[in-house]
């Protein structure tokens, strides 16, 4: 009995262990996600702005007159 009682104990420590683990794995996952979402919100501003120069250039070019 006190070996059966030694075991669970064993295997409560491990599982409380294992939940810490995933619990701060979790947590910087978590803030992964949040500076992955920043970045694209960010760069998605970015392409918006790029697309506009882009466009503007392409405005200001000389129509194609050898046709």
């Amino acid at each position: 009995m006190e070996a059966e009682l030694a075991s669970l104990e064993d295997k409560v420590i491990q599982l409380v262990r294992l939940a810490s683990s995933l619990r701060n794995e979790n947590r910087s996952l978590r803030q992964q996600v949040l500076a992955l979402r920043e970045e694209n919100v960010r760069l998605g501003e970015k392409l918006e702005g790029s697309k506009h120069r882009v466009a503007a250039i392409l405005a200001k070019l000389p129509e194609n007159s050898d046709e």
